[in-house]
């Protein structure tokens, strides 16, 4: 009885420990294929600025799709631009945010809430 409480303990204090070592490692290792996916549709987008010199509409899909987004897929992020000239990609997992997010004009990767409204 004793040896069962006591592993009984042991593994839920091991999954406590193992669940807060995950969330506080860095999302360049939680969150790697997303952001390898994140980057190289943002090249794409910046590719097409130079060539275009203007960003992509966001309702045109047949550009936002060669350029690696698209329509309601899980998987691939949630492009938004303002009138600025700035752009977001969002992955949004359907837990209400924070969310995994590239800000063009931060251009970087971090867990946030939009700052551009779609």
């Amino acid at each position: 009885m004793k040896k069962t409480l006591i592993i009984s303990i042991s593994v839920i204090v091991l999954i406590i420990v193992s669940f807060t070592i995950y969330w506080n490692l860095p999302i360049e290792i939680t969150r790697k294929s997303d952001i390898k996916t994140g980057n190289e549709i943002v090249e794409n987008i910046e590719n097409y600025r130079k060539k275009s010199y203007k960003l992509p509409e966001v309702n045109d899909w047949q550009t936002l799709e060669q350029l690696g987004l698209q329509k309601d897929h899980p998987e691939k992020p949630v492009y938004t631009k303002d009138e600025t000239g700035n752009y977001e990609l969002v992955f949004d997992d359907g837990l209400g945010g924070p969310y995994l997010l590239w800000n063009s004009k931060e251009k970087k990767w971090t867990i946030d809430l939009p700052k551009i409204a779609p």
